[in-house]
């Protein structure tokens, strides 16, 4: 397969809001990678849904700013290029640099602008087609013909879209032969959004009148495996961070069970017990030694021979409630009451932890999808910064100014220092207006990146903020997004760097 015929659809994709269309123009497409095995249909069910099979690659940005002039003809195969990045993902070492830009000058020089363009995005995880993994488990469901709920368990279940893609055109017998397997990591039930407590209570205890409150850690979420002394830690991502963690393995083997699967969080406390901030936490889950963690479970979905997926939380929350201390299960208020739930937050939120979420004691865990069984609530930060700068889009966004970079004001020197960038929250609208305004502002241009006079503001939502080596501030915006541009602030009414980093103390 060409991977001309993976941009061409892209582009298609990108070109559309209707989600029917989206699934009609990326099933022929799988379909066809099937026809030419189970590898090429996996290469393709990653690349249509955004994602390089290599999880790391060596490649940023930066490595992909000046590339080679592109080819003339449309020649490069999905596999030629899977194995080029696999090579490169391979590299390390003394040269191991040189080695890549060599790598990447002959993979890029040999395709198109488009599928330059294209090959970038999918590298640096930037491909905005709309094409999230829900929309490719769709598209394979219409090309094979099978149920999209078994295609949607057996994803949940192995791990991966991915995985069970060659599944989905064996049947449907061969998608529900794929179970929980004790030992191989599920994707996570992830949570949906509300705006407050009292809304996030009503929508969750529809079915139930009672709701469970959890406290929302910010630490990293593990999923542990335990069969008799085997124990296995796997990420958010399903790494395995096992070796990391001798702390949370030597108290799962202490649980009196012998076959497990529990969800949680592994998170540093300061000598007080209040979270310390991500980046130690964080730090600590990249290496073996360094602060300890403290794992905190709030659910469970395998006990000793039962499953408990499909079970109601209620049910999964009393097994836990047996099987673990209360000091190692996440702090939980089971409530009808929305007053009694804004007080259980606000204590949450004031004790030094992101917020709630909200649970319906009726549900199963939904393994991979975010959808209204759990709904998160977290306190919204704003910041007033400046932009400095602007990359162009790709996509449906091509041609326009897109992920913007953003500058907190240096109140000693009057300057501006970089602490993040963000492409999110942004309307066609605010795209097209931002597009002529930065090229008003431009003052030169690097690659694909246009630097811009430090007078526009920009008002930022975010969900806070943590220590980073990557920007001159030594700080990071978690999950910025853009709320609106501020004409009524000159730039030296933006925030100062110490307001920002303020917030990752706070």
């Amino acid at each position: 397969m060409l991977l001309a015929d993976l941009v061409s659809c892209s582009a298609t994709v990108a070109a559309t809001r209707a989600r029917t269309q989206k699934v009609a123009a990326l099933a022929p497409v799988l379909a066809a990678a099937a026809a030419e095995g189970p590898e090429i249909l996996a290469i393709a069910t990653s690349y249509l849904g955004g994602s390089l099979r290599q999880r790391r690659t060596g490649l940023g940005w930066r490595s992909l700013v000046d590339l080679p002039a592109p080819g003339a003809d449309t020649s490069l195969t999905v596999a030629e290029v899977d194995a080029a990045f696999a090579a490169m993902a391979d590299l390390a070492g003394p040269g191991s640099a040189g080695a890549r830009a060599a790598a990447v000058a002959d993979l890029f020089g040999r395709a198109t602008e488009a599928e330059q363009a294209w090959l970038r995005g999918l590298a640096t995880g930037e491909v905005r087609q709309g094409a999230l993994d829900a929309l490719v488990q769709e598209a394979l469901a219409r090309a094979a013909d099978v149920p999209l709920t078994a295609v949607r368990r057996a994803a949940m279940l192995a791990g991966s879209t991915v995985a069970v893609a060659p599944l989905a055109f064996e049947g449907q017998a061969a998608l529900d032969a794929v179970g929980l397997t004790v030992g191989r990591p599920v994707l996570p039930m992830l949570a949906g959004s509300a705006s407050s407590v009292a809304e996030a209570v009503a929508t969750a205890g529809r079915e139930h009148a009672e709701v469970a409150v959890d406290t929302k850690l910010d630490g990293i979420r593990i999923q542990v495996h335990r069969d008799g002394d085997d124990v296995r830690i796997a990420t958010r991502s399903l790494d395995d961070i096992t070796t990391r963690l001798p702390e949370v393995v030597a108290l799962v083997r202490s649980l009196p069970a012998t076959r497990l699967v529990l969800d949680g969080e592994a998170l540093a406390l300061d000598d007080d017990g209040r979270p310390r901030a991500f980046q130690d936490t964080a730090s600590r889950t990249a290496q073996a030694d360094g602060v300890a963690v403290t794992p905190f479970f709030f659910d469970l979905l395998h006990l000793d021979g039962r499953d408990l997926l499909d079970s109601p939380g209620h049910e999964r929350l009393a097994a836990l409630d047996t099987l673990v201390p209360e000091q190692h299960r996440v702090p939980r208020l089971v409530t009808a009451d929305p007053e009694a739930a804004e007080e259980f937050a606000r204590a949450a939120v004031a004790a030094g932890h992101e917020g709630v979420v909200v649970k319906n004691l009726a549900a199963p865990y939904e393994a991979g999808r975010r959808g209204s069984g759990w709904i998160k609530v977290k306190p919204v930060h704003t910041l007033d910064l400046v932009v400095l700068g602007v990359e162009w889009g790709s996509g449906r966004r091509r041609g326009l100014l897109s992920n913007i970079h953003l500058g907190a004001r240096d109140a000693a020197t009057g300057g501006f220092v970089m602490v993040g960038k963000t492409f999110k929250g942004m309307t066609d609208a605010m795209l097209a207006w931002q597009t002529e305004r930065f090229l008003e502002l431009e003052t030169h241009r690097e690659g694909h990146v246009v630097f811009v006079r430090p007078e526009q503001v920009v008002e930022i939502a975010l969900d806070g903020v943590q220590r980073s080596t990557r920007y001159p501030g030594g700080v990071a915006l978690r999950f910025a997004r853009v709320v609106r541009y501020r004409e009524d602030k000159s730039a030296d009414e933006a925030d100062t760097v110490d307001a920002v980093r303020a917030l990752g103390a706070s």
